[in-house]
């Protein structure tokens, strides 16, 4: 017998937190996320409280801990797109069918309580959260951004009548192999730079950075993703929010800001060093010894994970992507460096998926969005 519980009290949340930990214990791809972050969405206060409701369930098997999931009411999506939807995020189960029908019925009766008429995920408060389900890729080491499962995941929520709404696919890229492509690369960069009065914004740290092109990016964060799946307007919760992890783990040889004779940004891009390794030996507790491996990983990185890359809609038939992976190169090239990670493109975004063509390239992961009408 299945027995679900709404999460409410301090013991039912560390269950909750705890539950993946536990289950991906001997799995040497899972990446927690950091143990502190996901303990925030507990707290008076938290940064989506004021656009999202949210609720939580665990599911107890003959009275073991068998699975939990989280469902979000998203009101800025729902509102921007006109729809009624709430998402679920946070599923997490054993192989076991009936754990998992109890859970996705607890969270679209949740829904209809509502007025809610769909269910789709797994998505976020934000597409700055983790986000959709891993199908392809079980045998490669997930992105600190991104969460990992087991391959048994998906029958159970295809089994429950969810069907696809989007694919996103994740890329190891390295520099081109032959020199004079590289070469041609720069060339093309340099020559798009100047026809069109362009620059490369500079700082003399990244909090100079951020004080002078923070208005800017996120101006341009919500123009070009503006029309992308599972995207939300910003809010200053989440501006702070990104500007202090900014702080934390940016470096500039690993951001381009590039503006035009006016002084007003039209392009921004930004990778982070890979932290994977550096969070799961300590279940993403930042413990001493995982906060010596966080900072080794991130002044000496051999892995960049690709965070945001943004054009300004009038740009993006000008070659200004050819900028992009310009800068790109220049960070495989940087010593140490073996290869970046894209994280998760949607496969039908044209754009980026063309703009890999140019690189050493292998699709090696691929993540799904589901969706679900309710009766």
């Amino acid at each position: 017998m299945v027995n679900i519980v709404e999460v409410r009290t301090k013991k039912q949340q560390k269950e909750f937190l705890d539950f993946p930990l536990l289950l991906y214990k001997d799995s040497p791809n899972f990446v927690p996320p950091l143990y502190g972050d996901e303990k925030k969405m507990f707290r008076k206060g938290f940064v989506y409280a004021d656009t999202c409701e949210i609720v939580n369930y665990l599911a107890y098997k003959d009275g073991v801990l068998s699975g939990r999931i989280q469902g979000i009411l998203q009101k800025a999506s729902n509102e921007k797109n006109h729809e009624k939807r709430i998402r679920f995020n946070r599923f997490d189960s054993v192989n076991d069918p009936e754990v998992a029908r109890a859970l996705f019925e607890s969270v679209e009766n949740w829904g209809r309580s509502l007025g809610m008429d769909t269910v789709s995920g797994p998505l976020g408060f934000s597409d700055l959260e983790r986000e959709g389900l891993l199908i392809e890729g079980f045998n490669e080491l997930s992105t600190f951004e991104e969460q990992y499962n087991y391959e048994y995941y998906a029958p159970l929520i295809e089994g429950l009548g969810y069907e696809k709404e989007a694919d996103w696919n994740e890329s190891r890229l390295t520099p081109p192999e032959d020199p004079k492509e590289r070469e041609k690369l720069r060339e093309l960069s340099a020559f798009i730079m100047k026809r069109y009065n362009l620059h490369f914004g500079t700082a003399k740290n990244v909090g100079d950075f951020l004080k002078r092109y923070a208005d800017g990016i996120f101006e341009l964060l919500d123009t070009a993703y503006d029309g992308l799946y599972g995207t939300v307007p910003f809010t200053d919760g989440m501006k702070k929010l990104m500007i202090d992890n900014f702080r934390l783990i940016i470096d500039l040889e690993h951001v381009a800001a590039i503006l035009d004779e006016n002084e007003r940004l039209v392009c921004f891009g930004v990778c982070f060093p890979s932290i994977a390794k550096a969070v799961q030996k300590s279940g993403g507790k930042l413990t001493p010894g995982a906060l010596v491996r966080l900072l080794r990983a991130i002044k000496k990185p051999e892995v960049i994970d690709l965070g945001l890359i943004a054009v300004d809609p009038a740009y993006m038939n000008r070659g200004i992507s050819s900028i992009v992976s310009a800068e790109l190169l220049r960070m495989l090239e940087a010593p140490g460096i073996r290869f970046a990670e894209t994280n998760l493109n949607l496969e039908d975004n044209f754009a980026i998926q063309n703009q890999w063509k140019r690189f050493g390239r292998v699709i090696h992961k691929r993540r799904r969005a589901y969706v679900k009408k309710l009766e």
